[in-house]
């Protein structure tokens, strides 16, 4: 368990994470290691074991953590807001621009192909982030149905287990082939049916 932190640490801690993932980002945590870190950062072994003192698992839990907060503030305010078509479609754009400009090196990469393996702890934090994710889209289509535009017989967490699942396999066409039109595809018909469902 880390120390409790001053402000300055607190910056510096995060500072290691935030190298730390960039690394990872770059290179595969399998062949990442605390010295590739170290370099990174600039830090010193000893300070690193302060902020780590049960070193790699303990940096690649805060990475895990740090990388699964990007993945749903990327997509702020519009995840939080699914109120309307017009927000659902805010949060498409969101969400395809997000993935098509930063390629291989997004944090959801990271989290499912790699640190989701790494340690039981960060594949906690993995199921943990798909959670939170799933229930924002859920909550939108509760929302939704409340208004009466979407069927209210509709499963809303099914749904969004569904469009989530959409997005995640859109990613990894994407990164494999770097088309986007997949992930495209999976949101807009995700959303068309959506919508469908309420003119039935």
């Amino acid at each position: 368990m880390s120390p409790e932190l001053t402000p300055k640490g607190a910056a510096t801690r995060q500072r290691i994470v935030e190298g730390a993932a960039a690394e990872i980002r770059e290179r595969g945590v399998a062949v990442t290691t605390l010295d590739d870190v170290r370099a990174r950062t600039g830090t010193s072994k000893s300070q690193l074991f302060h902020y780590f003192p049960d070193g790699k698992e303990e940096l690649l839990l805060a990475v895990a953590r740090f990388e699964s907060d990007q993945v749903l503030e990327v997509q702020q305010p519009e995840l939080g807001q699914l109120t309307s078509w017009a927000a659902w479609r805010r949060w498409r754009d969101t969400v395809v621009s997000h993935y098509d400009g930063r390629g291989r090196h997004c944090p959801l990469n990271v989290l499912i192909s790699q640190l989701g393996r790494s340690t039981p702890g960060a594949q906690a934090v993995v199921g943990e982030m798909l959670r939170r994710w799933q229930d924002a889209i859920a909550a939108g289509v509760r929302h939704l149905q409340q208004a009466g535009e979407v069927a209210a017989e509709l499963d809303a967490d099914r749904t969004a287990a569904a469009l989530l699942a959409g997005i995640q396999g859109g990613v990894v066409v994407m990164l494999s082939t770097g088309r986007i039109d997949h992930l495209e595809a999976a949101l807009d018909v995700g959303i068309e049916n959506l919508r469908a469902s309420g003119d039935r």
